[in-house]
């Protein structure tokens, strides 16, 4: 039975097992149109992201087959791309809402294992995330590599909209938002 709930130290070596197998640049490009993550943390990363309350899994008979991160700008500042998407905020909306660094948190990277896509984990697993987040923010926020359709696809299904595109390093990314109002059961 899949269950879903914070994530604690115990769960780290699931964690990076799931990124191991899921992260953008160990994968061939046929494995790349299933789904990929491009952000790799190290475990002090996911340590610091436990002791903010912002890590989420799914778990199998004891095994973590999904994870989920939300934090704080602050938090995802130590990688530039989160820098550079956020200085963009001043010229973005969502709904009533101005984003800005103080009422949007970074979700993501989320990561579910090939063997439990398409079984409704993503919305067990994001709505595990926003009954906590909801209490510190309204608005979720974040990017996706536009070659990633099998993520936007999902995104969409969930109820994220774009509400920006940018250029990094020469890949191109889509800015999505969430109203953390709605709940995604």
């Amino acid at each position: 039975m899949i269950t879903t709930r914070r994530g604690a130290a115990q769960d780290i070596r699931g964690i990076l097992s799931l990124q191991e197998a899921n992260l953008v640049s160990n994968m061939t490009e046929l494995e790349k149109e299933q789904g990929f993550v491009t952000t790799p943390f190290v475990p002090a990363q996911i340590n610091e992201i436990i002791a903010q309350d912002g890590l989420f899994v799914a778990e199998d008979d004891g095994q973590i087959v999904a994870y989920i991160f939300g934090g704080s700008w602050t938090y995802y500042g130590q990688w530039e791309i989160f820098n550079y998407m956020s200085s963009r905020f001043p010229d973005l909306s969502f709904g009533d809402f101005p984003v800005t660094r103080e009422n949007s948190f970074q979700y993501g990277p989320i990561c579910i294992a090939k063997t439990h896509r398409g079984k409704g984990l993503m919305n067990k697993i994001y709505e595990e995330m926003r009954t906590v987040m909801i209490h510190r923010y309204p608005l979720a926020v974040t990017f996706i590599n536009s070659t990633n359709q099998i993520s936007c696809r999902a995104h969409n299904k969930l109820g994220w909209e774009i509400i920006d595109e940018f250029s990094y390093n020469d890949n191109s990314y889509l800015t999505l938002a969430y109203d953390m109002s709605i709940s995604a059961l």
